[in-house]
């Protein structure tokens, strides 16, 4: 079968061509699903408490407030019996649709974080491009399986639990996990969002930062733990069996904010990352 091509005036094929960031401010620029990023820092490759993985695709690349937050909280998960973070896709170089993968990440603020905890060693860059991430959700989808840990639940509470969090989405048995094992105070429970997928991985995403006003954060979740009915749909037939989507057409450059458009002819940065100064 031949698979269509995408225009060559697709916003993925004009962002996803990128290597390096612009220079000048960090902004976030439209919405999560549909925007751009200008002075994007790359998350470092090691780290103390992090590895990046698929290091190939060029995709570790961040707002400065989300690459800080991810260094600042990678040095935390020790104290709660996690290891380190297996960090996977964040956005690329100068943010926008992705040429595979991902409807979101694209204004910097978005991060896949592995379910896997970070291994003792530092694994090579091949290692990182092929191992694969460790499931978490049985075959039928209906529960979490024996790879489910109690650290699982304390490193998904300690980031949901962080205020610059706006959601983190996880597997619907994932958070039925959670609502399960949860204590008394359940309010970073409604941070946890099912979706579909994410069995190998969360969705962290970081709200917009206060100095970014062409940024556009998602409405707040809504109330209560998220915990009820809304979350037994998830187990029903109809979505854990959903009818095939039709295939999406590639947004294109005038769909995005006006400031996206300057940003595929910008020069390059050589900044690769957050200036402590700026942390």
């Amino acid at each position: 079968m031949v698979m269509a091509q995408s225009p060559p005036d697709a916003a993925k094929v004009l962002f996803g061509r990128e290597v390096a960031p612009t220079a000048g401010p960090a902004q976030a620029i439209g919405a999560y699903e549909r925007g751009c990023l200008s002075g994007a820092v790359a998350l470092p490759a090691d780290g103390p408490n992090w590895q990046v993985m698929r290091p190939s695709r060029n995709r570790a690349w961040g707002h400065p407030v989300l690459i800080a937050f991810l260094e600042r909280i990678a040095q935390k998960l020790p104290e709660v019996g996690w290891p380190g973070l297996l960090v996977g896709d964040i956005a690329q170089p100068r943010g926008g649709p992705m040429l595979t993968g991902h409807g979101s990440h694209q204004i910097g603020l978005d991060a896949d974080i592995w379910l896997t905890p970070m291994p003792n060693r530092r694994l090579n860059p091949a290692e990182r491009d092929e191992m694969s991430a460790t499931d978490m959700v049985t075959a039928d989808g209906m529960e979490v399986n024996a790879a489910w840990t109690p650290q699982h639940r304390r490193l998904l509470e300690t980031v949901a639990r962080q205020p610059a969090v706006a959601r983190i989405f996880v597997n619907p048995a994932i958070k039925q996990a959670l609502c399960r094992e949860a204590g008394s105070d359940r309010a970073w429970l409604a941070k946890i969002r099912p979706w579909w997928g994410h069995n190998y991985h969360f969705h962290l995403r970081l709200s917009c930062p206060s100095g970014d006003p062409e940024c556009r954060d998602q409405a707040a979740p809504p109330p209560g733990d998220g915990c009820g009915k809304e979350l037994d749909w998830w187990f029903t037939d109809e979505a854990l069996h959903p009818p095939p989507s039709p295939p999406r057409k590639p947004l294109r450059l005038a769909d995005l904010p006006h400031a996206c458009g300057a940003l595929v002819v910008a020069p390059s940065s050589h900044a690769l990352h957050v200036p402590p100064q700026a942390r």
